[in-house]
């Protein structure tokens, strides 16, 4: 058994990204880059569930938008750990805007636009936090212990 150790962060790979096939490739990114995946599972959300998850964005002229998208397919949902996790994984997916994101990652190979972006990353330990309890239930977050 492999002892974790570091902090915890959820990333969601989006749908398109699950329906292009590039799940596989996205999941050998994060785990070359050192993170150990602690939780995972594939989901399919509806658009109250998306429309719950993003309720931050929802004065944003986006938001429906994305609710739609997030919606419109499978997603799959990790928890992943590491040392600087949080800061790690938004480095490793890259500029929000694929165009505008370094080369090497996840956005700049698998993204599209900036609405189709292949991942999402929390952007604080306190959010991913609240996204993990999110989509995992207490038995299927594994602990150190």
């Amino acid at each position: 058994m492999i002892k974790t150790v570091g902090e915890r962060t959820f990333c969601m790979v989006k749908p398109n990204s699950y329906q292009d096939g590039n799940t596989g490739g996205i999941l050998s990114m994060i785990e070359k880059a050192g993170f150990q995946i602690v939780a995972m599972k594939l989901v399919k959300i509806t658009k109250y569930t998306a429309q719950k998850f993003y309720e931050i964005h929802k004065e944003r002229p986006f938001y429906d938008e994305l609710c739609d998208f997030m919606s419109s397919d499978k997603v799959v949902a990790l928890i992943l750990e590491k040392d600087n996790a949080v800061a790690d994984l938004r480095d490793l997916m890259g500029d929000t805007n694929p165009e505008n994101a370094e080369e090497g990652t996840i956005r700049s190979k698998f993204g599209k636009d900036i609405g189709e972006n292949a991942t999402h990353g929390s952007d604080s330990i306190d959010n991913a936090k609240i996204e993990s309890r999110f989509f995992f239930s207490e038995l299927e977050i594994y602990d150190e212990d």
